[in-house]
């Protein structure tokens, strides 16, 4: 039975968003629906010591078009976000580890597509950071999905075949159970709770910021802080 998640593409997403994609045979990136701001398509958090940091990419807040449709204008925030991040990060004890990798994506290349980013950089973390390599990545536009909401959901874990789908565990209060069993696919919503801490700067602990800060923290290890400590 093919596993299979769909979720917007996020930018510099958080731990749990990479748990999810390690648990699915298929990951599909839903960037074909409508862009919400204020939300995390665009922004994200890291550790301060002044407390939390939003790091935001400008694409203006015209909600009236679709994520793959959102496009970057001005590069500038690309050096300011890893200027940023260089800044309060650097003394991690894994930061040079994985500098090269990030200094590529922010400092040689232009991205003019909100979707193209993050969809990329969300690649090279799962697979040349925390070597998820099992899992198949497709883009939900490659799809011609009918419906909206759970019908859309339902139309594309069809199309790649899949019998279960995960999900976070927000949408259990909101997803149609009965459309699903219908269809006969199952339901399996993501547990986020109890993942271990590591040594995070600036106490106290804070689980919800971009897996950046688990990455320079704990380097190659990141894969237990987020999955590998359930198998113990």
């Amino acid at each position: 039975m093919k596993s299979v998640a769909i979720i917007q593409s996020n930018y510099i997403p958080w731990k749990g968003y990479f748990d999810i994609i390690n648990d699915s045979d298929i990951f599909i990136f839903l960037d074909d629906v409508q862009y919400t701001t204020r939300d995390w398509r665009n922004r994200n958090k890291i550790k301060t010591d002044n407390g939390l940091k939003w790091l935001t990419i400008p694409v203006g807040n015209n909600t009236n078009r679709l994520i793959n449709a959102v496009t970057i204008g001005n590069q500038e925030w690309k050096k300011d976000h890893w200027e940023t991040i260089k800044f309060f990060y650097q003394k991690a004890k894994f930061f040079n580890m994985y500098k090269d990798i990030f200094e590529e994506i922010y400092l040689d290349k232009e991205w003019d597509s909100l979707s193209i980013f993050n969809q990329s950089v969300i690649k090279i973390i799962s697979r040349e950071i925390l070597g998820i390599k099992h899992t198949e990545f497709i883009d939900s536009s490659f799809f011609e999905s009918k419906g909206k909401k759970d019908e859309k959901l339902i139309d594309l874990i069809k199309s790649v075949n899949g019998g279960l789908y995960i999900s976070g565990p927000a949408a259990e209060s909101y997803i149609n159970n009965d459309l699903f069993q219908k269809s006969n696919i199952k339901l399996f919503y993501k547990d986020y709770s109890n993942y271990p801490i590591y040594d995070q700067f600036h106490p106290p602990f804070e689980h919800g910021v971009t897996i950046l800060d688990l990455i320079f923290h704990t380097g190659p290890d990141a894969p237990y802080y987020i999955w590998g400590w359930r198998e113990k």
